[in-house]
């Protein structure tokens, strides 16, 4: 798929993140750099996480590769490019606090770990809800927060939230969502049909509690599940 380059993510924490180790995580935020990703701090979050560990064992040598693999329960883990750029499109300065609807293997969370203070996960599927929360762990990244829980009703008891990304399409923007998103904060989603054509949508709550929103984006994902997501999936 193509997007379109993101308006104003410059990363703010491109010095704390300066070191990249060498290995797959490297090559692809090298790759991604190239594919238009401008945020030091980005791609420097890419080249810290391991993404082999993040995939099942059958698939590691497919890891390096820029597309979604298959994690099981019908999932998928998001082609790095796309990580990347909703990832950029959140802006983040470090001392955010984030909620994650969709934790999936536990990548997209480990990224963010990186670059905001802490981010809250919701999965509803309490099999990989396990298996990220053990990976994120055995990974140090102790301001992952992972529960189990339908993810479009939000994580209430921590709102409000600085940022807000949803992993799976809505059929619009959930209404809890939006009220949990701090003024001032940008939610980023994928909205549309559970199978065709679906845009990408980055939110931005204004302090007086009015949502602007921009579609940034063609996009494929899988279905959001839960009382807000798509009936029947």
């Amino acid at each position: 798929m193509r997007v379109v380059p993101p308006e104003g993510a410059s990363g703010g924490v491109a010095a704390r993140e300066a070191a990249y180790p060498v290995g797959v995580s490297e090559r692809l935020a090298s790759r991604l750099r190239e594919q238009g990703i401008r945020s030091e701090s980005v791609l420097a979050a890419v080249a810290k996480v391991p993404r082999e560990l993040f995939v099942p064992e059958g698939l590691r040598l497919a890891a390096e590769d820029d597309r979604p693999l298959p994690i099981g329960e019908g999932q998928t883990i998001s082609q790095p490019y796309v990580v990347a750029y909703m990832t950029e499109l959140l802006g983040l300065r470090g001392d955010e606090r984030v909620l994650e609807v969709g934790t999936g293997s536990g990548y997209q969370a480990a990224i963010l770990a990186h670059l905001a203070a802490d981010v809250y996960s919701v999965e509803i599927l309490p099999g990989l809800a396990a298996v990220a929360g053990e990976r994120l762990r055995a990974l140090g990244l102790g301001n992952v927060h992972v529960r189990v829980g339908d993810g479009s009703l939000g994580w209430p008891e921590e709102a409000p939230f600085d940022r807000i990304l949803v992993t799976a399409a809505a059929p619009s923007v959930p209404a809890a969502l939006l009220e949990q998103l701090a003024p001032d904060g940008r939610l980023v989603l994928p909205v549309g049909p559970a199978h065709g054509d679906q845009v990408l949508e980055l939110v931005r709550k204004g302090g007086s509690g009015d949502a602007d929103v921009r579609i940034v984006a063609d996009v494929r994902f899988v279905p959001l599940r839960g009382e807000a997501g798509h009936a029947g999936c």
